[in-house]
């Protein structure tokens, strides 16, 4: 994904937070009913906040990246990315082999 689309897309999910933001402020009332629907889509809308401002944020350092001509270079092993994965995961700065070892390595 090139500087420009990654640019149109920060902006696009930053948009969408907004919006999003914008709807939680209207907190539905944790009164005494049982499984209230509103009071469940304003948790789920909460926990999707916390996702797109993580995506923005690997989204804005994906810009920066390639404002520095690092786009797309694997940040463990110094090999390109697949053009495949950088299209599924725009953000991403390890390559299939380096973040598959990444999985594999126990942390603790």
């Amino acid at each position: 994904m090139k500087e420009k689309a990654l640019g149109q897309e920060l902006d696009k999910l930053r948009d969408q937070i907004e919006n999003l933001e914008r709807a939680l402020k209207d907190k539905p009332d944790y009164g005494l009913g049982e499984g209230d629907p509103a009071v469940t889509r304003w948790e789920m809308n909460l926990a999707l906040l916390t996702e797109w401002r993580e995506r923005a944020e690997r989204l804005e350092e994906a810009v920066d990246r390639a404002d520095e001509g690092q786009y797309g270079v694997c940040r463990s092993c110094g090999e390109p990315i697949h053009p495949d994965r950088l299209r599924v995961l725009p953000g991403t700065t390890l390559c299939v082999r380096c973040a598959q070892e990444l999985e594999r390595t126990p942390t603790g």
